[in-house]
């Protein structure tokens, strides 16, 4: 019993005990309660019967004797099939006068035959039976009280009683027996339900500290169950769900070092720079014009930053209010193509469209960002007097747009990637990009209900392919 002090009340292992114990003991006391009264009914009726059949018996041997007067061969009948121990036998006349009994001693003492159970019946030609107090004991006996008659003339009364003290001590006994099985069975039961309730609680009390390690902090821990059961799906989903908080704890420790370098750059440029004309720069013009400009350049470097930093929070967070209009895939792929227009001249970069024109439902606005994105990553990474090559087809219920580049292409470390905050292929970050545009072209194609997945093969390219639901017929 030494895993008593280790439950505690409250707990779930406490509670399944319980309710294990209490189903045990109710369910073992009703079958041992069903068991002892189907016993004892058993014996009564078994008894009974016995009784009838004896009562049918001398009850006829009684009749041929009172026919014919025979007291004699009455007090025989009586002192052969009585005992006075155990079986009580009397014989009574019509007005209830005792003609011969198994018990004479004790029946001397009778002054009123009326009283004893079932007589008064019996003589009015109803046979009665029973259970009752001896005559002038208080033990218990079972009684036949059956009229003796013959040719409709009721002859006399046949009283046959016999003790229950017999059998109520070995019903005693059963009763002791049965008790003593149930207790021990429910303490076996109580010992195997404790295993069984700490099997049951034990890997829940384990997911219950693997929460609060996660509450603390803790992620990328891993729970092992085994249990072959729903709690050991429970606990894969917990573990998913560490590795993902692990995931996103690591994802905010880079995107907070990103934008502390990405604010730092500009900020620490122009330091220099306004340092440089404190220091007496100014004086040449040329040389204060430039650096005017860097503070320009890097002031609008910051502000986009920012802008874009506010631009995801909002998309990530789900708050950005989706404009709802139906408009042409076709023109919206022209004004991304002429806002382009200019930058692609400049480095010999020309596009080729193949877009069929599809309608679409959703914030034009709002995805003409995500193309501008994509297609400015493609201008990008294209090699001069090179073609940008955009189509826009149908696939089932979704509008496709495939933007395809002709330079080096992405590398397979990379591909993974290139959707992340902050994540550019230019390790030293020299270039213009500061690893936001795809974020963003991602969460804006995504709250529209779309997707977009990049392939590429080295020196062949990179294939953005964007999929936007279409609109329905009759919207």
């Amino acid at each position: 019993m030494g895993w008593l002090p280790r439950i505690k009340l409250n707990s779930i292992h406490a509670k399944l005990l319980a309710t294990y114990l209490l189903l045990i003991a109710l369910g073992t006391s009703l079958m041992a309660g069903y068991i002892l009264w189907s016993f004892h009914a058993y014996f009564m009726r078994s008894r009974l019967m016995d009784l009838e059949n004896w009562t049918a018996a001398l009850s006829e041997s009684a009749a041929d004797a009172l026919e014919e007067n025979d007291l004699q061969r009455v007090e025989l009948l009586v002192r052969r099939y009585g005992a006075p121990q155990t079986v009580t036998l009397r014989i009574f006349n019509q007005q209830a006068h005792l003609l011969a009994t198994s018990d004479p001693l004790r029946d001397k003492q009778v002054t009123d035959w009326y009283k004893v159970p079932g007589l008064s019946a019996a003589l009015q030609n109803r046979p009665a039976q029973g259970m009752a107090k001896g005559v002038l004991s208080t033990e218990d006996r079972l009684y036949i009280a059956r009229p003796i008659a013959r040719h409709g003339r009721l002859l006399g009364v046949l009283r046959m009683s016999i003790t229950l003290d017999q059998f109520q001590r070995q019903f005693a006994t059963v009763i002791w027996s049965v008790m003593g099985t149930l207790a021990v069975t429910i303490l076996l039961c109580a010992l195997i339900s404790t295993r069984f309730a700490r099997s049951l609680s034990k890997p829940i009390e384990t997911m219950q500290n693997f929460a609060i390690r996660l509450g603390t902090g803790h992620f990328g821990d891993k729970l092992i169950i085994h249990e072959n059961n729903e709690l050991d799906q429970l606990a894969a989903e917990l573990n998913r769900m560490s590795q993902r908080l692990a995931s996103l704890d690591q994802e905010r420790r880079a995107f907070l070092a990103n934008v502390s370098h990405e604010l730092r750059t500009p900020i620490s440029n122009v330091q220099v720079t306004v340092d440089a004309l404190r220091s007496g720069a100014d004086a040449e013009p040329q040389l204060r014009d430039r650096f005017f400009q860097t503070i320009d350049n890097e002031i609008k470097r910051l502000s986009q930053l920012i802008h874009d930093l506010l631009d995801l929070g909002r998309l990530e967070a789900g708050v950005t209010q989706l404009e709802q209009q139906n408009f042409s895939l076709r023109g919206l792929i022209s004004r991304a193509v002429n806002a382009m227009e200019p930058r692609m001249q400049a480095i010999g970069v020309s596009v080729r469209l193949n877009v069929v024109d599809l309608k679409l439902r959703g914030d034009p606005e709002r995805l003409l960002q995500a193309i501008l994105n994509v297609l400015d990553n493609a201008i990008k990474h294209s090699v001069p007097d090179s073609l940008v090559f955009i189509s826009g087809y149908t696939k089932g219920k979704q509008a496709i747009v495939k933007i395809q580049d002709q330079g080096l292409g992405i590398s397979e470390n990379d591909l993974p990637r290139i959707f992340e905050q902050f994540y550019t292929t230019d390790p030293s970050r020299k270039g213009s990009s500061n690893g936001l545009g795809l974020a963003i072209a991602k969460r804006i194609i995504e709250a529209h209900q779309g997707s977009i997945t990049a392939s590429s093969a080295a020196n062949q390219g990179a294939t953005f392919t964007i999929c936007l639901p279409l609109l329905e017929s009759g919207e």
